[in-house]
């Protein structure tokens, strides 16, 4: 009788999983504070939807820049060790936030979070990657990345509760960003519990010389991959947030102005089931791309949400429709995310990995990062409004669908050393 597949991982490769997974989802739950807290910020720093927007472009953009700098500390001081230094940084961006008595202030924090924030994500599917069995490592990898939607839920629950429940007053907000400090206190388990990689270790007492991890992603056998990278996880990385960031906006705008017209509180009844199928698709994707093949699957997720998008921006008036679509646009528009780990993590050799998937995702978010800034553009402008401006995410969709074809399928595959 076969053994089954999780009976085949060790403890320790467990351990490496969940302090990722727990670390993305931490990650998530802060940035996506800020997502569910718009409409408070905008009444008390008096600014619109296209500066608010703005504020989510810099984190993004900022968060970009984390991932070249923490991927490049990952590749040279260890992977777990930078995975915990990430974590301190983005929580201590979230508790200055709540200290924020002027738009400048609040940004400056935001780009803090935005920093530690693109070095988790880095040195977390590093550390996985390069500790799970080539055949499990997209299992693994779409494992972690399912902790995305559960600090979506966490943040949306907190923001129901603290904003809609407990009477903390008109700045009720700043106890929001408090909570977003917590997950500094996680970081003292990933210490004791999680162990380094074992190739970057290998790698490490090789004593090979240290080249400029740049300098070899842009030579001559790298660059080709690493630029098609970066334009592929841009282009999804557009379409994911100008629909994600704003989707909260969309349920509480009115209904005259484009929007389904809900409180926060009401609207968290929508979140949490679109959150959930985003939890499926992340956790599934790995097992279907392991029956139809990695980029099938892909496309699969990228058709499918470019499909529904305008239907649930346009259409979907209903609250039964706003229902029944929302946990399918969460599972094929978060879902897709889970190939990103394992598929850039084959396309670097170890020496260049971290830095390698750094850049490839997190200058792709930087590109995507235009989306907020985008769309909270378009939804402000006479005629069209916040629905019709979501519907523009389907194009980038598509795109990504043709973009992956252009890379390897090295689904499998052993790690380069």
């Amino acid at each position: 009788m076969a053994i089954p597949w999780y009976r085949t991982i060790t403890r320790e490769q467990w351990r490496v999983l969940l302090a990722a997974k727990l670390g993305w989802m931490l990650d998530a739950m802060d940035f996506l504070l800020y997502v569910m807290v718009i409409g408070r910020l905008k009444e008390y720093f008096h600014f619109d939807d296209a500066m608010a927007g703005l504020l989510g472009t810099i984190t993004l953009l900022i968060s970009a820049a984390g991932g070249l700098f923490f991927g490049a500390i990952a590749d040279r001081f260890g992977r777990a060790r930078t995975l915990i230094f990430t974590i301190l940084v983005f929580s201590l961006g979230s508790f200055g936030a709540a200290t924020s008595q002027t738009l400048t202030q609040l940004l400056l924090w935001r780009a803090l979070l935005g920093l530690g924030m693109g070095g988790e994500w880095a040195s977390g599917a590093a550390l996985v990657s390069e500790s799970w069995p080539a055949e499990h490592r997209t299992k693994a990898i779409g494992i972690m990345q399912s902790g995305w939607a559960l600090g979506y839920i966490l943040a949306a629950i907190a923001a129901a509760v603290v904003l809609d429940v407990l009477p903390l007053g008109t700045e009720a907000w700043r106890w929001l960003f408090v909570v977003g400090a917590l997950p500094a206190l996680f970081t003292l388990w990933v210490r004791r519990s999680v162990p380094e990689s074992p190739i970057w270790l290998k790698h490490q007492s090789r004593g090979a010389p240290r080249a400029n991890p740049f300098v070899v992603l842009f030579g001559p056998q790298l660059r080709r991959r690493t630029v098609l990278a970066t334009l592929l996880t841009g282009s999804v990385m557009f379409a994911n947030w100008g629909l994600f960031f704003w989707l909260p906006t969309f349920l509480a705008t009115p209904i005259d102005q484009g929007g389904a017209g809900m409180t926060i509180l009401r609207s968290m009844s929508w979140i949490i089931p679109m959150q959930a199928g985003a939890y499926l698709g992340y956790l599934s994707f790995g097992f279907i791309s392991d029956r139809i093949g990695r980029r099938p699957a892909f496309i699969l997720y990228m058709v499918v949400a470019a499909v529904l998008v305008p239907i649930y921006g346009q259409l979907a008036r209903s609250p039964n429709v706003l229902l029944l679509l929302g946990p399918v646009i969460g599972f094929v528009g978060y879902g897709f995310f889970s190939m990103f780990g394992s598929f850039l993590a084959e396309l670097f050799p170890t020496a260049v990995r971290a830095t390698g998937q750094g850049l490839a995702y997190n200058v792709g978010r930087g590109l995507g990062a235009l989306a907020p800034f985008t769309i909270g553009a378009i939804a402000t402008m006479p005629k069209f409004g916040i629905g019709t401006a979501l519907a523009l995410t389907s194009a980038f969709f598509l795109a990504g669908a043709l973009l992956v074809l252009t890379l390897p399928d090295t689904s499998g595959k052993p790690l380069e050393p």
